[in-house]
């Protein structure tokens, strides 16, 4: 799977220096090469808001490809792939990147995190109405005069700003011209395998499993449990928790094999709070301990 792409290589790509000024940033697309960039299918690792009011292009996300006409506002977080190629050279509106650092608990209250910003299936692109579109650029400028103040609690209001964009997105009607469909099993199992995969690898012991759970899954996919349960099932032969379960135990030989971290830090990262879990669940997958199958792997082979 291809590295994320980090926020400098965002700007490089559109031939900008990264500002490195703070957890969040806000631009005219006029000011970037959006007419002329594609960008390739790609998770990023920041989060991005983005608000084309004149222009045309095709954005791909998921399974969704859909020829983008009118003016539209989306939203993407680093769990998303998506890709970006324009129709043409007519561009306006607005966008703004912000890093996990940014988020805190108000931006992902309890109604705010089923937004389209923080799901990973559903819909995340919106065409708004006339009266929204007014509105939501008057919450860009005001994110343009903000940024550029030294109001000392200027990222409060920035996240409030944000909020209110949410809020108007989730009032409006979902994008309803997708193209390109796919039969929905294949849809759903398509979805639930990539946002699995986008867990791994995991790259510290501080790192862990956001989704670790069936009914996690499902919650991020806007399905119910049974039905993620039935759908894998029938098309994979496996059930949700045996997918998870055989991800899990793969990551784990991975990182018994190739770290140093001792089994606690391992089994912390994995989504297990007790390492004697850990311990257990592998053992049950493996039929060997963590323990023991990391001192089969650096035993050397004796010469012949």
């Amino acid at each position: 799977m291809n590295r994320k792409e980090n926020i400098s290589d965002f700007h490089s790509r559109h031939g900008w220096e990264y500002p490195k000024n703070g957890q969040f940033n806000v631009y005219n697309r006029e000011e970037f090469s959006c007419d002329s960039t594609s960008l390739p299918p790609n998770r990023r690792d920041f989060y991005k808001i983005s608000m084309i009011t004149r222009g045309t292009g095709i954005l791909s996300y998921a399974d969704k490809v859909i020829k983008i006409d009118k003016p539209s506002i989306t939203f993407f977080n680093p769990l998303i792939p998506y890709s970006w190629e324009p129709t043409s050279n007519d561009k306006a509106g607005y966008f703004c990147l912000f890093t996990e650092d940014f988020i805190n608990q108000s931006l992902k209250s309890e109604s705010l995190s089923h937004s389209p910003l923080f799901k990973i299936g559903g819909n995340h692109l919106f065409f708004p109405k006339i009266e929204s579109i007014e509105l939501l650029k008057g919450i860009f400028e005001n994110m343009f005069l903000e940024i550029r103040s030294g109001y000392a609690h200027k990222y409060e209001l920035l996240r409030s700003y944000v909020q209110i964009i949410m809020h108007e997105a989730m009032k409006i009607q979902p994008a309803d011209t997708f193209y390109q469909p796919v039969n929905s099993a294949e849809r759903i199992t398509t979805m639930f395998l990539e946002l699995l995969e986008l867990q791994f690898p995991i790259d510290s012991p501080t790192q862990t499993l956001k989704l670790k759970t069936a009914k996690e899954f499902a919650l991020q996919l806007n399905i119910h449990t049974n039905t993620l349960n039935r759908v894998l099932k029938e098309s994979t032969g496996k059930t949700t928790t045996e997918w998870i379960a055989n991800r899990i135990a793969n990551e784990a030989k991975a990182l018994l094999q190739f770290s140093n971290w001792d089994i606690t830090q391992i089994a912390y990262s994995l989504g297990f709070e007790y390492s004697a879990n850990f311990i257990i669940f592998f053992k049950k997958l493996t039929n060997i301990t963590p323990l023991k199958y990391r001192k089969t792997l650096c035993t050397p082979i004796s010469k012949l």
